[in-house]
């Protein structure tokens, strides 16, 4: 049996950082995970390239941290996404600044990264247990005091962080584990479920497959309530599947699905994909009205090529309604109206989305409300720490999720060693 400072449950973003925190405060330190590879999560992100943060300012960031985001401005005091840039490029790690202010490195070499960390990590003298799952943490007198291995080994300490991430991509490690612990510590995991995940629907040109592999470049995708009114909308690109909608906007508009079901009881979400979200009604009227008096004598289909996807452009004309076999001059203005009104606003319905295995972030987990948004410790248990996505906070992707684990992995890392080095009481 050995005794820490503090131990880290999970070596995956937030654990690695929480790990950086606490050895730059002196404390010892171990680092246990299941599986044979520190950050694996980290290493698949950004398409394999590392989004290890993203440059926008605080107010910026929290917006696109949707699930519970202002939890974080706390932490963000501590470790914000300047603070992750100064780090990693104080480890040499380069980076560069792309679209939306997503941050890669150099390289575009995610085991650049990682290897980096981890190897931070090694120099400030944690001890690293890889292939060691935990049994259970240990509690002793209201206090988290340790954890106990499945191979029955033993481990003593002052504070225990999980960092145990959630129940998505779990061929990385994350499969929940962490939850169990939390809510034996007495703490509430609020509903889990799929954020940032491909759309599922039934519409007919979905089930026939006639726009898989379709994509669309800078639309506006939105969601609405069966009341009419908008939710949510999201501008970039999209794309057709062979089971409904993907891409990075419609991962945005994922979670909405699911909030609409849930607080109308319903099945069925309305969508709507705008093609030309630069231009009013008005204005995509006379570019259509333009186009077809300048080949009168064309079908109204060929008119269309090269202006609107040429696989869509059928489905829009029925939706109009509208013979794409008519010519130009014989499209009364009434028609014409109609197909600006639906280029304006092609809508289909959802019917859900894919499974949180299938997600790239876990929606729900350890209720905020039970834990010390300052230091990311438990209100229910002292000495016990949480950090990363076993948390009810979810981001889009694009670097946000990142900043959110590194920032609270730092603020429970700091905090956790600064608590270990008071006299016992």
């Amino acid at each position: 049996m050995s005794y820490y400072d503090v131990i880290v449950v999970g070596g995956g973003p937030s654990g690695l950082m929480a790990c950086v925190a606490s050895g730059e405060r002196g404390a010892s330190v171990l680092l246990v995970d299941k599986g044979d590879k520190l950050g694996r999560k980290l290493g698949i992100s950004g398409g394999g390239r590392c989004n290890v943060t993203n440059a926008k300012e605080t107010d910026e960031l929290i917006a696109h941290i949707p699930g519970n985001g202002r939890f974080l401005y706390s932490a963000f005091q501590h470790w914000n996404n300047r603070n992750i840039m100064d780090f990693f490029e104080g480890l040499g790690i380069k980076l560069k600044e792309e679209d939306n202010g997503r941050m890669f490195p150099v390289s575009d070499k995610a085991s650049s990264v990682v290897n980096a960390l981890v190897g931070k990590v090694r120099q400030l003298g944690t001890d690293i247990k890889t292939n060691s799952p935990v049994k259970r943490i240990l509690y002793k007198d209201g206090h988290a005091a340790g954890i106990e291995l499945k191979s029955g080994e033993i481990y003593k300490s002052r504070c225990v962080i999980l960092a145990t991430g959630g129940q998505s991509v779990p061929q990385t490690g994350s499969t929940g584990d962490g939850y169990p612990w939390a809510r034996e510590a007495g703490h509430t995991i609020t509903e889990l479920y799929p954020t940032e995940v491909p759309i599922v629907s039934t519409e007919p040109w979905i089930a026939s497959k006639e726009l898989q592999g379709l994509s669309l470049r800078d639309v506006e995708l939105s969601v609405w309530n069966p009341k009419g009114k908008r939710v949510i909308a999201h501008r970039g690109d999209m794309l057709f599947t062979h089971f409904g909608v993907s891409g990075p906007i419609a991962l945005r508009c994922s979670q909405f699905i699911r909030q609409v079901q849930k607080k109308f009881d319903t099945v069925n979400v309305d969508m709507a994909v705008d093609l030309f979200p630069d231009h009013s009604l008005a204005d995509i009227e006379s570019e259509l009205r333009n186009r077809l008096e300048h080949e009168p004598k064309k079908a109204v289909k060929n008119v269309l090529k090269g202006w609107l996807p040429e696989r869509l452009i059928p489905l829009l004309l029925s939706k109009a309604p509208l013979d794409g076999d008519a010519v130009s001059s014989g499209i009364s203005k009434q028609a014409l109206t109609s197909l600006a009104a639906v280029l304006k606003k092609f809508a289909f319905r959802a019917c859900g989305t894919r499974s949180l295995k299938e997600a790239f972030v876990t929606g729900g987990g350890v209720s905020l409300k039970e834990i010390q948004p300052k230091t990311m410790e438990s209100k229910l248990m002292p000495g016990l720490f949480f950090c990363g996505e076993i948390m009810d906070i979810h981001g889009y992707t694009g670097g946000y999720n990142i900043t959110a684990a590194f920032s609270t992995g730092y603020t429970a890392g700091k905090h956790a060693a600064e608590e270990a080095a008071e006299p016992e009481g």
